[in-house]
């Protein structure tokens, strides 16, 4: 049963809640804002449930940050539909949208796995890209982005929550806890270099969580000795 228990840290039963709350809010608002263009009907893409995810359950991501979102989301479309007009087949056109969305959300710091989604859909074309066409990064997708990370900060402003997230300042009886193990933010680099690996976690937030595992390890050692 170990593969169905949650592979998030502090993904607690009320953590989930609040996201699904906030979930099912931010959509439906998104989806209304359908019915105040021409079309007067729901107006909101697949790849913005997804979004939904990142921003509600996972708001400490880099990946779910506020323009990961709106400009992960928006040059993504950008890129399927400068594809989908380049290359005529659409096999290839669907796999080199999706490689050229990651790779110019790289270098634009904007990373968002919807966007991968995104231009993957206006690669493929659809109603929604007949409907749309050159608007479309517009109109749906900047449109249903920017309006769920602004819910999105309004709903974890609400709920206490980080949104855009910052890490907290560690607090002064900690910092002097972990400093008795002399580990530097150096060694974090040095050792994500030696791992070869990327996580989905903010350095600074990664930098806190170590500082509070050293102090509490250095608790327990006060009190063992």
């Amino acid at each position: 049963m170990k593969i169905f228990r949650p592979i998030l840290a502090g993904a607690t039963l009320s953590e989930r809640s609040v996201a699904c709350a906030g979930a099912f809010v931010g959509i439906a608002l998104t989806a209304a804002l359908g019915f105040l263009f021409p079309i007067h009907s729901p107006l909101v893409v697949a790849p913005i449930g997804a979004s939904a995810v990142l921003v509600f359950a996972v708001p400490s991501s880099p990946l779910a940050q506020p323009w990961s979102v709106i400009g992960g989301n928006t040059i993504s479309a950008c890129v399927g539909l400068a594809v989908a007009w380049l290359v005529p087949d659409v096999t290839l056109a669907a796999a080199l949208a999706v490689a050229l969305a990651i790779a110019v959300m790289s270098l634009t710091r904007s990373l968002h796995p919807p966007g991968g989604a995104v231009a993957l859909t206006a690669a493929l074309g659809g109603p929604v890209i007949a409907e749309w066409g050159v608007f479309f990064p517009l109109v749906p997708i900047a449109v249903n982005s920017i309006t769920l990370v602004v819910f999105g900060m309004a709903f974890h402003a609400l709920s206490r929550r980080s949104y855009p997230h910052r890490a907290a300042p560690v607090e002064a009886k900690v910092a002097a806890a972990s400093a008795t193990f002399g580990y530097s933010p150096k060694d974090i680099d040095e050792a994500l270099v030696q791992m070869d690996e990327t996580f989905d976690i903010a350095r600074d937030d990664l930098d806190k969580l170590l500082q509070y595992a050293e102090a509490s390890a250095a608790r327990r050692q006060a009190r063992n000795s």
